[in-house]
């Protein structure tokens, strides 16, 4: 069932925010570019949480970087298909929390500009990738654990197979949203899953 709500515009509302959105460019699991819009949305909730996050990675001299946020149906139905593996991503008749608006996938920089190492790149779906993960050196664990401090300080949850991933604790009771721009097209040969 999907339901209307007015989402954020986060390059509106964070204007000192960095937007770098994976899946507008090839950089991804894909290895193309699904959304053919580069917006960058969430429900207004979720906002509400990461201007706290915002606010106290700037207090600690970091600053947040933004990968993804809203995610459109059709595009969790291209990350199924490049990862049918629920470990990873969310069965697209389950659907995304990223497609609720309540999700957002993120990471830090530093006061030189330099992104924090956490051991694992976005969209590696690998083990190492786990929030608390024994391949991953020390220093790019206290990395996580800042991230993952700086993201629940502002209301988030993260999850454990992605250090990156972080939502709403109650994301799940929030309505899957219609898609709010375009994506890529299915190939041809898919069968398109009902949501």
């Amino acid at each position: 069932m999907t339901q209307e709500v007015e989402l954020v515009d986060l390059t509106a509302r964070f204007p000192q925010l960095e937007i770098d959105l994976k899946y507008a460019t090839a950089d991804n699991l894909t290895g193309y570019a699904i959304y053919q819009d580069a917006r960058c949305l969430l429900h207004p909730d979720a906002a509400k949480a990461l201007a706290r996050s915002v606010e106290i990675a700037r207090l600690a001299g970091l600053a947040l970087v933004v990968y993804d946020a809203y995610r459109p149906q059709l595009a969790q139905q291209h990350l199924w298909l490049a990862c049918p593996d629920p470990q990873y991503v969310v069965a697209v008749t389950l659907g995304s929390n990223h497609s609720r608006g309540t999700a957002i996938d993120v990471t830090l920089r530093d006061e030189a500009g330099q992104l924090l190492d956490m051991g694992a790149a976005f969209d590696e779906m690998h083990p190492r990738s786990r929030l608390w993960s024994p391949e991953v050196a020390a220093a790019a664990q206290r990395n996580r654990l800042l991230l993952n401090a700086i993201m629940h300080g502002g209301g988030f949850v993260g999850i454990h197979s992605e250090w990156w991933h972080f939502e709403l604790p109650d994301a799940v009771r929030y309505p899957l949203l219609r898609d709010r721009f375009s994506c890529a097209s299915l190939p041809a040969t898919t069968t398109v899953q009902p949501i």
